[in-house]
């Protein structure tokens, strides 16, 4: 049974994650205006943070399979919230920028780090890995939230010095309680299975995940991005205004948050390669309809569309945590998610010129169906739950 402390921390580090990387973009809208600077020069100034997220996954994904995990937790929500703290106090643009940036650089810390500890301490159990996700994903839904009512009561600034306050604070409770339960497990066993099919195992393992982080990375933010245009564009008498917009957008993604619960039972009871494949068989219909449906009907769509895309989430987590040997499982999570950030780079820029070259979603939907197909190709060659059973005693390898 997982330590429920550390877990927790665990759980709470995710959710801060999102928050604070999520922080900025609603308080730009009172820093440009204060500052009298336009909203796209003041909100470029983000780039930093994401910059220093890419470049932080690697280093941190190697320290966390060298180094104390609980010594690096501590670290993330202390620097997270100092981080946070010095953007709260920046009186012009470069403070502002080395404050988002050091957000971005602590943050990278975590997906490599703390996921491979709650893979190993939840003994590769797909049920705690989809908690983890759902804290994760309330992050970014507490962010814009939060944020909006600190900015509309004390300013921007504390929309950053409170949350930081609060990281501080968490990492010193973390120093106390955490523990060292989040720490690398040395090997204490032997895989039952000879090397060449082990071997095996991990390759087929290793093309999915690669694959799943290219083809995941694009689907996921893309729908992500390009959603709230979506409905202004197609639900007609229910779009509305922006903020209803929004505010079904909102509806959309708190539901789908949810995806990943039985997801996790499912992992657990079949395995990944049919979970995995009925997801992906499921997503290329409902992309492909999405970018088509007008009217009403493109909420029920839109939902199951997303159920679908965030229920995929924890497949990756699994996978790695059945089949790749702990002292390992760092620096492999940190390839997968820095292959996701890197194509979130392209995503963005993708949905803007495919929109403006399309006059719609149709086309961006329907290559997003595609990769959904490629993705479903890469699963049909994962192991099945036999060959991980037999791979689970060396997790902690």
């Amino acid at each position: 049974m997982a330590p429920r402390l550390p877990l927790l921390f665990l759980n709470i580090a995710h959710f801060c994650t999102h928050y604070f990387l999520l922080v900025f973009p609603t308080a730009v809208l009172a820093i440009h205006r204060e500052w009298g600077m336009p909203y796209g020069e003041v909100l470029a100034l983000s780039t930093a943070t994401y910059i220093a997220v890419a470049v932080g996954t690697l280093p941190a994904g190697w320290l966390g399979d060298r180094w104390r995990r609980s010594h690096l937790v501590v670290i993330f929500f202390i620097g997270l919230g100092l981080a946070s703290i010095l953007a709260g106090l920046s009186q012009g643009p470069v403070l502002l920028t080395v404050g988002l940036a050091l957000i971005g650089l602590f943050a990278a810390i975590y997906h490599p780090v703390a996921i491979a500890a709650v893979v190993q301490m939840a003994e590769g159990r797909g049920w705690e890995l989809a908690v983890n996700g759902v804290y994760g994903n309330l992050g970014f839904a507490g962010a814009a939230v939060v944020t909006g009512l600190l900015t509309k009561a004390f300013g921007w600034r504390a929309a950053f010095v409170v949350p930081g306050i609060v990281a501080v604070l968490l990492g010193f409770a973390a120093i106390i309680w955490m523990g060292r339960a989040v720490d690398v497990v040395r090997p204490t066993s032997r895989a039952r299975v000879d090397g060449r099919s082990r071997s095996n195992l991990y390759w087929r393992v290793a093309i999915f995940v690669g694959i799943s982080a290219v083809f995941g990375g694009l689907i996921f933010n893309g729908v992500t991005v390009a959603l709230p245009k979506l409905f202004e564009d197609r639900l007609g008498s229910w779009s509305g205004d922006i903020a209803q917009v929004g505010a079904l957008a909102a509806v959309a993604f708190a539901v789908a948050a949810l995806a990943q619960l039985p997801t996790g039972r499912l992992l657990d009871r079949f395995g990944a390669r049919p979970v995995a494949m009925a997801i992906l068989a499921l997503q290329v219909p409902l992309l492909a309809l999405a970018g088509q449906v007008a009217g009403p009907g493109l909420m029920g769509v839109a939902i199951g569309m997303l159920l679908l895309v965030f229920a995929e989430i924890p497949v990756t987590d699994w996978l790695i945590g059945r089949y790749v040997a702990g002292r390992w499982q760092s620096r492999v999570l940190a390839i997968s998610y820095l292959g996701s950030l890197g194509v979130s780079a392209v995503a963005v820029p993708g949905v803007s010129f495919l929109y403006e070259r399309t006059a719609g979603f149709a086309w961006m939907f329907l290559l997003l169906a595609l990769c959904a197909v490629g993705a479903l190709a890469a699963a049909v060659w994962l192991p099945g739950r036999t060959a991980a059973l037999s791979m689970q005693s060396d997790m902690a390898g």
